[in-house]
């Protein structure tokens, strides 16, 4: 939990949003003030082809987390749900790639909450069955972002205002973040 400010208002959180990929990682951070507001930090992707075998883009994986952990100091973190696949090598490989962004994650002591596609298609635009544009175009429009975002990128930002969406929901509820959200308060994590 982030300490207040120097003027005693609460410190804004910061999430880190990561949609998990075995080629590119998005990855996306903002911070969320007391009063709910959304400010855009920082976006990019991960890029993992450059390594020589797919170990080393796991180590690539976890370096550039770190990294970024590192840099931006998140408070809480954010990670998409594997969808399954018609292709089971790379479901296996998406699901190891998202294996490792949440262990370097937690091996930085920070909480994960992970979201599936269609909880943060319908936090973003009202649908779960939304298609990529709308989702790209609302987190543009959340955040205030001009211009194309790259869709890895996007994503990662989707889920980290999701992960704010729920949060708020839970205060307001007074509840714990894991039941202010559909499903989750059934014992499902």
């Amino acid at each position: 939990m982030p300490l207040p400010t120097s003027d005693g208002r609460p410190a804004p959180v910061r999430v880190l949003g990561i949609d998990p990929g075995s080629q590119r990682t998005g990855v996306g951070i903002i911070d969320i003030a007391a009063d709910g507001r959304l400010t855009h930090v920082h976006h990019q992707p991960l890029m993992l082809l450059h390594a020589e075998s797919f170990p080393l883009r796991l180590r690539a994986l976890l370096d550039g987390l770190w990294a970024l952990i590192e840099q931006f100091r998140p408070d809480e973190v954010a990670v998409e749900q594997v969808f399954l696949s018609n292709n089971a090598m790379s479901a296996l490989k998406l699901g190891q790639a998202r294996g490792a962004a949440v262990a370097a994650c937690v091996a930085r002591d920070l909480p994960v909450s992970e979201y599936a596609a269609k909880e943060i298609k319908l936090a973003l635009v009202g649908s779960g069955g939304a298609d990529k544009r709308q989702v790209q175009h609302m987190v543009a429009v959340m955040l205030g972002l001009s211009g194309r975002l790259q869709a890895d990128a996007a994503d990662a930002l989707a889920v980290a205002i999701t992960h704010a969406h729920v949060r708020a929901s839970a205060a307001r509820l007074g509840v714990a973040e894991r039941l202010a959200w559909g499903r989750k308060g059934r014992g499902r994590r």
